[in-house]
């Protein structure tokens, strides 16, 4: 990169990565649960589940919406100069910074069945699932303002899209990067470069 260059990252990408690392070992940590009876038994375990499942969903899809918005709003046209990082890139970037948190966090919902059979692992499919509702909530104000949401690099080092450490995001054209709105991956038959 030249000098006054700097790479973006896609909020949406930052939020949505972990989502699917969380969803699929909560699934299989509440699967191992329910085959342990438990200090409480398998129906009070799995009941307690459900409730965490969506108490965890609803809050982390809610928190910060509000700082999300305002940065969307007050959002600024990313200049020519900046670097724009693949979606892989920036996956590989959270799932390295993650790994440890995400192992701990399985093994400690497998062990928790040993007191409430298959509830940690719903809570923890149920933090997935929130973040994967607020990386499509963010598509939708993508698609509605036909724009794309980007935020420097060094400002989400600790993966942190809408933290003390962001002050502005910057928009490209719907068609920048390869990925789509919400963040998911782009099906596409060209490398649309525009912004």
């Amino acid at each position: 990169m030249g000098r006054g260059s700097y790479a973006l990252a896609r909020v949406a990408v930052i939020v949505r990565a972990p989502a699917g690392w969380l969803w699929w070992p909560g699934v299989l940590a509440a699967g191992i649960g329910a085959l342990v009876p438990g200090l409480t038994g398998r129906r009070i375990g799995v009941l307690a589940g459900a409730a965490l499942f969506l108490v965890a969903a609803v809050v982390v899809f809610a928190v910060r919406r509000k700082r999300y918005r305002e940065l969307a709003r007050a959002a600024s046209r990313a200049g020519k100069s900046v670097f724009l990082q693949d979606r892989a890139v920036t996956v590989r970037a959270r799932r390295r910074a993650l790994r440890w948190w995400l192992l701990l966090a399985f093994l400690a919902a497998v062990g928790s069945s040993f007191a409430v059979p298959a509830a940690g692992g719903m809570l923890l499919a149920g933090l997935g699932a929130g973040l994967w509702a607020k990386a499509l909530w963010l598509g939708r104000w993508e698609r509605a303002n036909d724009a794309l949401l980007w935020v420097r690099t060094e400002r989400v080092s600790r993966g942190r899209p809408a933290g003390k450490a962001v002050n502005a995001y910057q928009t490209t054209g719907i068609v920048a990067g390869d990925a789509g709105p919400g963040g998911a991956r782009r099906q596409r038959t060209l490398a649309p470069t525009a912004r």
